[in-house]
């Protein structure tokens, strides 16, 4: 085998070989030269651009029929879920468009090190762990961004530009789906982007063999082969960083300050205080049971995000769409057929709505968002009227 190819690059680094293959997803010819790459160098380990959870999904298809929906919202893993859902499905629309079968270099990377008696080295960060690093270094205004440059994705079933097909002849699909986030924000960036390249570039340079080679996505290739020169602290890059002190305090200290209002304009004036914590429950109530109305919930489901968002606002540690989706989940459960057709239905925004699955989470993010919304308009208001009694 001819390892000179443009998409083969071989480093070395100190008394080690290291070959790094850049795949194209686009390319038929791809899988085979990842093949017959690992057929002739016999590596000593085998790096494929996967973390466990991927991998996992990979070799086991029936995972999702033991997915426990009631637990992933008791635990506020909801957005995650989705967050990842999204991303699979905006990488089987590019397959389909392609006519090809997504991470195909990635199976035969890890049929070919199983082959040849290889290591497998899965050397991706947690997806989880990439949105979680991602949602906790990012402020208020940037989550709002991200949440609805997430939900617009859904929205977006057109096909690629020849620019765009252009351009995926350099990317890995989760890549891809990664950069259509990155590019909203610089720091969207450097989780997404370049905290993989220094990740999947320490996992390589320490994976046991003298020769070892990585199978990547070939827009991943240029920032590997600078990072691969550096140190880099796996314990950090795979650390979820705390929720930000400021953040706990303003989570609390906002539901506080409301009901210290209403209460302060009660003692003054109740024809007032009484119109505030109408106004409060109008607004979270309304707009939390608007989000499950759009998410298309049970009729219980919205009444359930009507009643509990006033309350919920007022606990940081509770939110009106965990309510709202564990309704929704207890009306229509889900059932087996809807986690075997979960891979098919995200293909689709139909789908995404239809299942079950897909259709709890749905009704739990967007309760809480428009519950979050709430909080913002019914404290203005209740602010406002506060300022008009005293001042």
């Amino acid at each position: 085998m001819d390892t000179k190819s443009d998409n083969v690059h071989r480093l070395e680094l100190g008394c080690r070989e290291i070959l790094l293959i850049g795949t194209a997803h686009v390319s038929p010819k791809s899988a085979a030269e990842v093949q017959e790459v690992i057929q002739a160098e016999r590596p000593d380990t085998v790096c494929v651009e996967l973390c466990e959870s991927r991998y996992q999904s990979i070799i086991d298809a029936d995972k999702w029929k033991n997915t426990d929906i009631v637990k992933i919202i008791k635990n506020g893993q909801s957005l995650l879920l989705l967050i990842s859902l999204i991303l699979s499905s905006y990488q089987k629309r590019l397959a389909r468009q392609f006519g090809i079968q997504p991470g195909q270099e990635m199976i035969q990377g890890i049929t070919s090190a199983n082959e040849i008696g290889a290591n497998l080295c899965l050397a991706d960060r947690d997806i989880q762990v990439t949105m979680l690093r991602l949602w906790r270094s990012s402020g208020s205004w940037e989550k709002i961004k991200l949440f609805f440059q997430i939900i617009l994705s859904l929205f977006n079933t057109e096909d690629l530009s020849e620019e765009e097909m252009d351009k995926m002849k350099s990317q890995d699909m989760l890549t891809a789906a990664l950069d259509e986030l990155s590019q909203v924000s610089p720091k969207f960036k450097s989780v997404l982007i370049d905290e993989r390249d220094q990740y999947l570039a320490e996992k390589i340079k320490t994976a046991p063999g003298n020769k070892i080679v990585a199978v990547l996505g070939a827009g991943h290739v240029p920032g590997i082969k600078r990072e691969l020169t550096r140190d880099h602290d796996l314990t950090r890059l795979s650390s979820v960083p705390p929720t930000s002190r400021i953040f706990k305090i303003i989570t609390w200290a906002i539901p506080l300050l409301i009901m210290a209002l209403i209460i302060s304009t009660f003692t003054v004036d109740r024809t007032t205080g009484f119109e505030q914590l109408t106004s409060w429950v109008a607004w979270t109530g309304t707009l939390s049971a608007l989000g499950a109305l759009i998410a298309l919930a049970h009729p219980l489901a919205v009444l359930t995000a009507f009643i509990a968002s006033p309350f919920t606002t007022l606990h940081p540690l509770l939110a009106a769409g965990w309510f709202a989706g564990l309704t929704e989940a207890v009306i229509r459960k889900p059932n087996v057929r809807d986690f075997e057709n979960l891979s098919e239905d995200i293909f689709s925004l139909k789908g995404f709505w239809r299942n079950k699955v897909t259709h709890v989470l749905l009704v739990v993010v967007l309760a809480n968002f428009g519950s979050s919304m709430g909080v913002l308009l019914g404290g203005a208001d209740v602010l406002r009227r506060f300022f008009h009694t005293f001042f």
